[in-house]
């Protein structure tokens, strides 16, 4: 477990009030280093590139630093010196066309996962097998990560066989589970056909669509009719990391990138039953540098 996952369990109100000086203490030192634990390649290459400063975008223009978050390319650092990370599943982020570029997290996601990942900005919405795809957003009908499997396998089964509105529990067989987490981890491994194959034993769902939006603009994305069909999860208990933290919004309220990492890790370890070794870490690889950056300056700055 990482000191990531333990952060997100301290909460004041669980403390015995005799030790919680203490308790205080260790939670402010967690506080202060929330991403250390995770399996994530070198930032070396973030931090030369740092001490080499910003350059000009060759698109666009603009003054950037690692990537540039308009034109969706890296700046100061080649493919080559960013690890790659193959998903079990795709994922369609959904972003508000007010929503500002520099501040979103989105933009990880698609650099980290390229071949997995795609950005729409909104009103443009494709169109989607409410069978294969589930949205990520909070709400009274949704569901968690642990019963999602259920309902979208309940879902096919009501409209193939009209079956009862009860979620039906289906095993999948642990050598089909293993031979596609497998091909996951290893992209590489296997045909074309063969990871195709072992992936639709194992995952009715396919895509998966988050809303990159800050949380009061949200609405019109999320009621939007043509999301109103898909399966909605909400990930609980998670506490976000941002420095850019939302002015009257709780701390359950994560950032994109953080929802979808946070996503990935509960589908691997709850409906896949697989112990997680840090298989998604890498997707926070430019979210825990700039925190660390972030952080280091609050601090020269006497701010925290």
């Amino acid at each position: 477990m990482s000191s990531l996952d333990q952060d997100q369990r301290l909460h004041p109100c669980c403390r015995d009030k005799i030790t919680i000086s203490s308790d205080l203490l260790d939670t402010r030192e967690l506080a202060k280093q929330p991403l250390q634990g995770l399996k994530l390649a070198s930032h070396a290459v973030l931090e030369k590139a740092q001490q080499r400063g910003r350059l000009k975008c060759s698109k666009c223009g603009g003054s950037r630093m690692f990537f540039c978050y308009t034109c969706c390319s890296l700046m100061g650092v080649s493919l080559q010196e960013i690890p790659l990370i193959k998903l079990p599943v795709k994922i369609d982020i959904i972003k508000h066309p007010n929503e500002t570029d520099g501040k979103s997290t989105a933009i990880h996601a698609k650099l980290l996962a390229p071949s997995d990942v795609t950005i729409y900005t909104y009103p443009c919405i494709p169109e989607y097998d409410k069978d294969k795809v589930v949205l990520v957003f909070p709400g009274p009908r949704a569901v968690s990560v642990q019963n999602m499997m259920q309902w979208l396998h309940n879902g096919t089964d009501s409209r193939s066989h009209d079956s009862s509105d009860e979620p039906c529990i289906k095993r999948l067989k642990r050598e089909e589970v293993q031979e596609a987490a497998h091909t996951a981890e290893n992209p590489e491994s296997g045909t074309p056909d063969q990871k195709e194959v072992s992936e639709s034993k194992v995952y009715p769902l396919q895509r998966v669509v988050f809303i990159d939006s800050t949380w009061n603009q949200t609405n019109k994305i999320s009621t939007d009719e043509r999301l109103q069909d898909l399966l909605q999860v909400e990930l609980k208990m998670r506490k976000t990391c941002f420095w850019r933290h939302q002015k009257g919004k709780p701390d359950t309220y994560l950032a994109t990138i953080e929802a979808i990492y946070y996503f990935l890790k509960d589908l691997h370890e709850h409906c896949l039953s697989l112990e997680y070794n840090g298989e998604y870490d890498n997707l926070l690889f430019f979210y825990s540098y700039l925190h660390s950056v972030v952080n280091k300056a609050k601090t020269s700055a006497g701010k925290c």
